[in-house]
């Protein structure tokens, strides 16, 4: 199984280059992973929230192929444990080839995304930049990686 991660707009602040960066490197060891980052569409006088969301969904939407098993980062997805994360990544091999996972831009997902999903999942009942959430979701799926090998990164 392989894991994707596609954002939209580049990680700006060095410290979180650097952490996402030593995680994705760590997650080599266990799964083929990879990133598509979308360029960031700024609002103007002649593009609104909407129309930005709407554009940054096209572009998502464009990245996806078909069999692709597409999870949402969104607050209003299902909350998950470390462990329960592990579980459920446990129980995604062998049902699809492909597990891609989407963070949006600031202001969120379009209908046509949302629809596109096959699953949402929340990182925190908070919320985070969608730069930091970058760096925060590379951590626990390395995290959920130790879990299921039995390594003694995670701690109960």
């Amino acid at each position: 199984m392989r894991i994707s991660l596609v954002l939209t707009g580049k990680t700006r602040e060095k410290y979180l280059q650097e952490g996402f960066e030593l995680y994705r490197k760590r997650l080599d060891h266990y799964v083929p992973f990879s990133c598509t980052v979308i360029p960031d569409l700024k609002v103007t006088k002649k593009t609104g929230n909407m129309q930005v969301q709407e554009m940054e969904g096209d572009q998502i939407l464009q990245r996806i192929k078909p069999g692709d098993f597409v999870v949402l980062l969104d607050e209003r997805g299902k909350h998950y444990s470390s462990e329960e994360f592990a579980a459920y990544l446990q129980s995604m091999e062998g049902r699809t080839g492909h597990i891609l996972f989407i963070v949006g831009g600031a202001y969120g997902f379009s209908e046509a995304v949302y629809n596109r999903a096959d699953h949402k999942m929340s990182l925190s009942k908070m919320t985070f930049s969608h730069q930091m959430v970058r760096l925060l979701f590379v951590e626990q799926l390395y995290r959920a990686y130790t879990i299921l090998n039995g390594e003694p990164y995670h701690h109960k």
